[in-house]
């Protein structure tokens, strides 16, 4: 096992115990459980590395020769996994994009945006097939809704180009269901929720049903629901005028 390189690294204000063997373009991560520490994957990672790839194996914050944290009760397996990303961008490795990632970057960002904005105007939920991306479901030849101008869409694309999807496709979407618990959460002021009728997100399952039963003002208690009858999920931007009205009738009532 003296092949085996060790170091300890600073990450997230931790000193953690990576350890390291092979050369390859491959990188194969291990991650131990309870009770091991990096040690249990030693045959693995020399085999590994023996058939061309690089293997690493690092010991969880406060296991074996990493660093524990100052606060060990309020360590959560997020940190495990904060902690792996941190250690992989210090080692320089790429990681792989996630499918979203993977799909979008197939096009430049100006046909992303199009195809978003043609896919998520319409009243079904779009859901790629078995060997489809979510891009492979607009047709090129398809046009943009007649509401959204080349003009629009050099803007969005303008701004995207600069921040890129990583971010946008973590928050809210993907960050939602990790978000903290709020006890008896409530938006105690007025509020106003402009819905088309044909926005898609009214087909997912009891959503339709949640809004307009009212069980949503069990949350916003003071919450006024419009629908627009021809409005899409873009409401705000296909039907701006009676948006705009919509919200300026909706101030001067609160204000």
């Amino acid at each position: 096992m003296e092949e085996i390189q060790h170091t300890h690294l600073d990450i997230r204000g931790l000193k953690l115990h990576v350890a390291e063997i092979g050369k390859g373009p491959i990188v194969v991560v291990f991650l131990h459980g309870f009770p091991e520490i990096w040690y249990s994957w030693r045959y693995q990672m020399m085999a590994v590395a023996n058939a061309g790839f690089r293997a690493i194996a690092f010991d969880f914050r406060g296991y074996g020769l990493s660093q524990e944290p100052p606060e060990p009760e309020k360590a959560s397996f997020m940190d495990l996994v904060h902690d792996l990303l941190a250690i992989l961008d210090s080692l320089a490795i790429p990681k792989e994009p996630r499918r979203a990632e993977a799909d979008f970057e197939r096009f430049d960002v100006r046909t992303v945006v199009r195809n978003v904005y043609i896919l998520f105007s319409r009243s079904e939920i779009p859901v790629a097939g078995k060997d489809q991306e979510i891009m492979d479901l607009v047709d090129p030849s398809i046009p943009l809704p007649h509401w959204f101008t080349d003009e629009d869409l050099t803007a969005y694309a303008t701004l995207y180009e600069k921040s890129g999807f990583r971010f946008p496709l973590q928050v809210p979407y993907r960050a939602w269901m990790g978000a903290p618990s709020i006890t008896d959460p409530k938006v105690q002021v007025p509020a106003l929720l402009v819905m088309g009728e044909k926005d898609y997100v009214l087909k997912f399952l009891g959503m339709e049903d949640y809004i307009r039963s009212g069980k949503v003002k069990d949350y916003v208690p003071d919450l006024e629901i419009v629908f627009l009858p021809e409005g899409s999920h873009f409401v705000q931007e296909q039907l701006p005028d009676q948006v705009n009205q919509l919200i300026i009738t909706f101030l001067n009532k609160h204000t």
